[in-house]
């Protein structure tokens, strides 16, 4: 009789929207335990949001120093800074910081030394071992990789649509724009901050924005490397971004021959990729567990080989794919 294999015991630092959705995806995991949980937030409401903010719904309630449900209880400290929380106490097998601020090598560093065996980024960070996509790079996983960005959603729709094309009729140059739902470090209200189109009302603009997503992908696949470019234009939307990336083709096809090799990219991976035949809108994408839900109505081809595509995508489909980086990682372990 084989023995049970014991969870990956997961620390979670931060409970923002994609720490939430981590968190609520973990609880109901079965190899998956997050013992403890680090936010600034007063455990009562962090409790709150928990359950307020579910899609379907979601139980759980604070015991002293716990966050406890049906099946889970994890540790609740009111720590956030790297090497505050001593991971080691709850003999943790791999760090998530979903934070998204303290992205530095130093940070990394900090958080090792606090006893996290491994630390697996939710977004893009500087210097990592390595940037691991699932569906692009994930058999490169190697056990020495102690510090790992599971990409961001954005980059990984970009990715796993990029190279779809490119693998069908080639790929010469690309350039995207994502269309993104604001973010929790945009102001409500004009406010000043380091960049001037930053400072401006998320509540009522549309702000262009740098976005890292296309040079990221060009060193997840060096064969694009100087072809691509991107931007981002986020918008008054909370949740559901859209990405529109135009390629210049090698080979000449059709609008449908594009909308086909994505349909067969998601019969082949389903829980990556899905295709929308209807004529959906942001909200409609809010609840994909898939990295990319490719939008079969906008495709549009302009001369003989240009070709526009759309791809939907929101946070809780990275939040998965954060989960499957643990998940690749506890494997080698």
């Amino acid at each position: 009789m084989s023995a049970v294999k014991p969870k990956c015991r997961i620390g979670l630092m931060g409970l923002g929207q994609i720490g939430r959705q981590i968190y609520r995806l973990a609880a109901e995991a079965a190899d998956l335990e997050i013992v403890a949980v680090a936010d600034i937030g007063k455990p009562e409401v962090l409790q709150y949001l928990l359950q307020t903010g579910a899609d379907d719904g979601f139980a759980c309630r604070v015991d002293g120093n716990y966050l406890r449900g049906d099946g889970f209880a994890s540790r609740m400290l009111q720590l956030v800074a790297p090497g505050e929380v001593p991971w080691d106490a709850f003999g943790v097998d791999c760090v998530i910081d979903a934070t998204g601020r303290y992205r530095s090598r130093a940070h990394a560093g900090l958080q090792l030394a606090a006893g996290g065996r491994r630390l697996v980024y939710a977004t893009l960070a500087e210097a990592p071992d390595r940037v691991l996509v699932p569906g692009l790079n994930e058999g490169d996983a190697v056990a020495a990789d102690r510090v790992v960005s599971a990409g961001s959603p954005t980059t990984n729709a970009l990715a796993l649509l990029l190279d779809a094309l490119d693998r069908g009729p080639g790929v010469e140059y690309a350039t995207m724009t994502s269309i993104h739902a604001y973010t929790s470090d945009q102001p409500l209200q004009d406010y000043a901050q380091g960049d001037q189109r930053r400072s401006r009302s998320a509540a009522q603009n549309i702000i262009p924005n740098a976005n890292a997503s296309a040079a990221c992908v060009e060193q997840l696949l060096p064969r694009f490397a100087g072809r691509l470019s991107g931007c981002a234009l986020n918008v008054p939307v909370q949740r559901g971004s859209l990405l529109d990336l135009n390629c210049v083709l090698r080979n000449v096809v059709d609008a449908e021959a594009i909308n086909d090799l994505m349909r067969a990219s998601a019969a082949a991976r389903p829980r990556l990729v899905a295709v929308a035949e209807d004529p959906i809108v942001s909200c409609d994408v809010i609840g994909c567990r898939q990295t990319l839900l490719f939008d079969a109505k906008g495709t549009q081809r302009a001369g003989s080989r240009m070709v526009k595509t759309l791809a939907w995508y929101e946070t809780l489909g990275h939040a998965c794919r954060v989960l499957d980086v643990v998940r690749t990682y506890a494997a080698l372990a």
